[in-house]
């Protein structure tokens, strides 16, 4: 990709006077196309789902939905400049992840300097690590009380109260809940890490699940078991995981 290649933007920021700005400096580039702007982050997701940009310019700082919560929702190969006020957790994080952004107040020169970066990126065909970027970004609040999960333009918010266990399924995990199955491309283990330890235990390799949910643990064959849930649901638990869940029950 040369840096005459045309790129189509979405720029998603709360602020109407902070999108006015970004539309002025990249109106100066014939080379870039704002193809939507939004106010919020379920707006954003929605608006990549449809547009399918080349780049996306991402606040961090919204209500509702976050910069890194949006980031989560649209996955590791969509390529993003932040945009951000000074937030010492996530500039620390953008430089050690090699990730743009830009920093408010900043100038048009800013602003190509950081569409250059993210044209080299995008040669690269370099994806986010988001797992690591968000662990690192994001100040330490305590454990998740919901669960973002993309499908399609739209967005599921799944309390944790409400997930009875999660599967890893080949490069996403699977939220159950209810008898639904929600998909979302995240690993086992950055769930594990979000998720209360008091409450949800990873009892195979494979699974994560909330204690609330469990009947009995039965024994099927040597050192083997089986946790069976409330509805009926039948879970492997491998020798590790019994010894954790023994813990908490």
């Amino acid at each position: 990709m040369s840096d005459s290649t045309p790129l189509r933007l979405i720029v998603v920021d709360d602020e109407p006077l902070a999108r006015s700005v970004v539309r002025e400096y990249a109106a100066a580039d014939p080379t870039l196309d704002i193809v939507a702007d939004c106010a919020n982050g379920f707006e954003a997701v929605k608006a990549v789902a449809e547009q399918k940009p080349d780049l996306v310019l991402l606040d961090v700082q919204m209500p509702k939905l976050d910069g890194f919560e949006v980031l989560e929702l649209l996955g590791r190969d969509q390529p993003v400049i932040f945009i951000t006020a000074y937030d010492q957790y996530a500039l620390r994080a953008f430089e050690v992840h090699a990730v743009d952004y830009l920093l408010k107040p900043f100038s048009a020169e800013r602003f190509q300097e950081a569409i250059g970066r993210a044209r080299e990126r995008l040669r690269a065909k370099a994806a986010i690590p988001v797992d690591d970027l968000v662990r690192d970004a994001k100040p330490k609040s305590g454990p998740a009380e919901r669960v973002l999960i993309r499908d399609g333009a739209n967005v599921h918010v799944l309390p944790v109260d409400a997930i009875d266990y999660v599967e890893a399924q080949d490069d996403y995990v699977a939220f159950k809940a209810a008898g639904k199955q929600y998909l979302k491309d995240q690993t086992l283990s950055a769930v594990e890490t979000a998720l209360d330890p008091a409450r949800f235990v990873r009892i195979h390799r494979s699974f994560i699940l909330n204690i609330d949910r469990i009947s009995k643990v039965e024994l099927y064959a040597k050192d083997s078991r089986v946790a069976i849930l409330r509805d009926g649901s039948r879970l492997p638990v491998s020798r590790a995981g019994y010894a954790r869940l023994s813990e908490l029950l």
